[in-house]
């Protein structure tokens, strides 16, 4: 490393050959206008001793000559605000004790403060205390073909890489070999985590990762050496809107302390203006991570769910409009109506009394009274509203009736209604066996407008990340709305680290969403203790790349290598290894299981409720008919016995006075029947 000023003052001739990586300043920029103009000025200036030859300005040169033309500027401006400076007099003793000061020295210190002037130097300004402010030094750097601008320093933005190759230049690869390249990363699970004896262990062996896996193969496809190094300040990259300044990996980048940056490092257009990026290595979004919700249980009427309640009540409507068209028909047709004989007055449960013209004079009838019997035959109709009721419930229910329709439209009601019946419940039972067996869980946000729209929930990004500064710069109205929440949250929703952004999710019960890169939210719900979730889809579509200096000589090698990752699967690999194949959640996150959970008691309850409700209602039902039927046998008993008594007692009466009052001797007597007004002599 050169300390010099003027590194295109040094004769390297010698050194571009070694293989030595020499760096220094350059404080003259000769490719400037006025710069060129001064230097020709000089070599065409005819001096009078022939003997000095005639050299290149070097730097020290161009310095003077800045000092004159500052001290020339300086004493112009005076003269130009009428500050007098002559001495008068006495000069003064040059050796007096204490020193006598010049009067008019405050003026001209003051005049040369105030200088701001383009010099050969570049510009030329001061500070109270006099030192040189607002200058830009090249940074230089030998290559085989020579001296090469590699970037600038200045004080605000300290050293900035501007370096350029062409590709195919025999610079492009010069050095690959020849020196150990920085790799900066930042500690971050799954992409680069300490090992769990990194005490024991030393360079880049202490790290384990997918990004540790991805730097090996890419430096093994490129051919050089290179040293993991953690970025200290442990953040990405932005830019301080106050101080202009970078931090993170992009400021080690930017200010030279960093040759490449292989982390999950997202390409954005603020940073691709001061770095270069490869071909992304993984695509992702950002996304919402909240605390896992518990698992909802299951209803009493569970058993319900797999049809939507409008649909149930469709089935109560369809059941009563059957029942009541299968009602209607069976009176209308006259095909369901049928003969039922039985003698007037006799008991319908007692056998059927032999009909037919031998019938009765078996019985001893009258032709006039088989007549009247067949009069006393009824037609009857079995489908009354609640047997048609109660048919159209057996067939829903997929079981058998002991009545069914004779009618050609009564079976036409039937048929449709069976059809009915097997779509509707083959629908309800393929349904059934998901709804009982998966708990679901109830999730509070679903996207981004959920977020937006509710305070109640508080959500942030990564302090001084990409994530934060999407935000900033969206224009879509949901992003605007929750960056003008997030900026004003108090406290602050922001937080330093990933860890620290799970963790706080973790903790908040629920008030609390976190928004990230969604390959990390995957990763995150893969490890324990699996109470984390990925909800919605992503917001944005972007990639993360590896980052070198503008024109950093790596540039093209990097990306061939990470293009030729992607063709070879290997990038897919990793992922998989890190992600899924060492996640501690199972393939469906969470708590998830390898087999179906078997049905427990609550998803099954409301069958039972239903089955001990019905037994109920049945006894309830039976205990009130038993209670109306003997109330009604009850009165029905007193009034016959009564009728009994009294036309006993009229027929005891007549028969005592017969013959002139005198006892006529008893010559019958008539029996009355508990059930029935008819008489049999005996």
């Amino acid at each position: 490393f050169s300390l010099s000023c003027g590194f295109l003052d040094i004769d390297l001739t010698d050194l571009r050959k070694g293989g030595a990586n020499i760096t220094g300043f350059q404080l003259v920029n000769y490719t400037e206008q006025n710069v060129s103009r001064t230097i020709q000025q000089w070599m065409e200036f005819e001096n009078k001793d022939a003997k000095i030859p005639k050299r290149r300005l070097k730097y020290t040169g161009a310095l003077t000559y800045d000092g004159v033309k500052v001290m020339s500027t300086a004493f112009q401006n005076l003269r130009k605000q009428r500050i007098d400076i002559s001495r008068r007099g006495n000069a003064g003793e040059c050796l007096a004790n204490p020193p006598a000061p010049w009067g008019q020295g405050i003026d001209i210190q003051r005049a040369l403060q105030q200088v701001r002037i383009d010099g050969l130097t570049g510009h030329i300004q001061f500070n109270e205390k006099g030192r040189r402010t607002n200058f830009t030094v090249s940074v230089m750097e030998l290559a085989p073909s020579g001296p090469k601008k590699v970037g600038y320093w200045n004080e605000d933005e300290k050293y900035v890489s501007t370096a350029t190759f062409m590709r195919g230049s025999n610079d492009s690869s010069y050095g690959l070999q020849n020196r150990t390249y920085i790799v900066t990363t930042i500690l971050e699970s799954p992409y680069v985590m300490l090992k769990k004896n990194h005490d024991q262990l030393t360079g880049n062996d202490k790290y384990e990762g997918y990004i540790v896996e991805l730097a090996a193969e890419i430096a093994k496809h490129v051919g050089y050496h290179y040293k993991l190094k953690v970025v200290s300040d442990g953040k990405y990259g932005a830019r301080d809107p106050e101080t202009k300044m970078w931090n993170g990996m992009v400021g080690e980048l930017v200010y030279g302390k960093a040759d490449v940056a292989v982390a999950p490092l997202t390409i954005t257009l603020v940073r691709e203006e001061v770095i270069d990026f490869s071909k992304p290595f993984m695509s992702l979004g950002i996304s919402i991570m909240i605390k896992k919700p518990t698992k909802s249980k299951p209803g009493v009427f569970s058993f319900l769910d797999p049809l939507a309640y409008e649909i149930w009540m469709c089935i109560v409507f369809a059941y009563i409009g059957v029942s009541v068209v299968l009602f209607l028909v069976s009176r209308f047709s006259p095909y369901e109506w049928h003969a039922e004989d039985y003698e007037e007055g006799a008991n319908p449960q007692t056998p059927t009394q032999p009909t037919g013209p031998s019938a009765g004079l078996q019985s001893g009838q009258s032709p006039g009274q088989q007549g009247q019997n067949q009069q006393n035959q009824e037609q009857t109709n079995e489908f009354g509203i609640f047997n048609s009721l109660w048919f159209s419930l057996g067939a829903f229910m997929q079981q058998g009736c002991d009545i069914s329709p004779r009618s050609l439209s009564g079976r036409i009601v039937g048929g449709v209604w069976w059809f009915f019946t097997l779509i509707i419940i083959s629908s309800y039972t393929a349904n059934l066996a998901a709804f009982l067996t998966v708990e679901r869980m109830v999730s509070p946000i679903e996207s981004a407008e959920d977020l937006a729209k509710q305070t109640e929930i508080a959500y942030g990004t990564l302090d001084a990340g990409s994530t934060k500064e999407f935000f900033r710069r969206s224009k879509i109205a949901v992003f605007e709305k929750m960056w003008s929440y997030m900026k004003s949250a108090d406290p602050s929703v922001f937080v330093k680290t990933t860890d620290e952004g799970v963790m706080r999710v973790r903790k908040s019960k629920g008030k609390y969403a976190y928004l990230l890169e969604s390959t990390m939210n995957e990763y995150i719900e893969q490890r324990k203790p699996c109470d984390t979730m990925k909800v919605g889809g992503n917001l944005d579509s972007k990639g993360y790349g590896i980052a070198t200096p503008k024109g950093s000589p790596l540039r093209n090698p990097v990306n061939l290598a990470v293009l030729k990752l992607n063709e070879q699967g290997l990038l897919d690999k990793l992922k998989n290894k890190w992600w899924y194949d060492k996640g501690e959640c199972g393939s469906g996150g969470g708590d998830s299981k390898d087999k179906t959970s078997a049905l427990s008691l609550s998803n099954v309850a409301g069958v039972f409720y239903i089955l001990i409700g019905g037994l109920g209602l049945a006894m309830l039902v039976a205990l009130v008919e038993f209670c109306y039927k003997s109330r009604t046998e009850s009165q029905r008993m007193k009034v016959s016995t009564a009728r009994a008594a009294a036309s006993a007692a009229q027929t005891f009466q007549c028969s005592a006075l017969d013959t002139g009052g005198a006892t006529a001797p008893y010559t019958e007597l008539q029996s009355y029947g508990l059930y029935s007004n008819n008489t049999v002599k005996i």
